[in-house]
């Protein structure tokens, strides 16, 4: 049962990296109250604005954000569809194993049935 999904292969490494990192996961958490800008980002973290700006770059580069310029202001919000598509992945491998370990339940119950014949 192979794992079918839209997503590349980069793009599944791209997704895992960006979400390997805590500081990332709290930047998806606090975009997905609503669009903010990087400078409004920064200002709620204890790092240089730069670092936000690296930060916001992985996201970005795994899809997972949007950015727009608005003016002098670069605004960052969620992309949903990413999300979506991550979240079906994540079912597919959860389906795998799931199969899997009901196959290893079951040849466990066959053993245990065979020795108490």
């Amino acid at each position: 049962m192979p794992v079918k999904n839209e997503f590349e292969e980069e793009q599944i490494d791209l997704l895992f990296h960006a979400l390997s990192d805590r500081t990332r996961r709290d930047i998806m958490g606090k975009v997905s109250e609503g669009e903010q800008s990087i400078s409004d980002l920064a200002r709620q973290y204890e790092m240089s604005f730069a670092a936000i700006q690296k930060h916001v770059s992985v996201l970005e580069k795994a899809s997972l954000i949007t950015k727009r310029v608005e003016g002098r202001q670069k605004l960052v919000s969620n992309n949903p569809e990413t999300l979506r598509r991550a979240t079906e992945l994540l079912a597919d491998y959860e389906r795998i194993w799931t199969h899997r370990i009901d196959a290893i339940g079951r040849i466990l119950d066959e053993e245990q049935e065979r020795k108490e014949q």
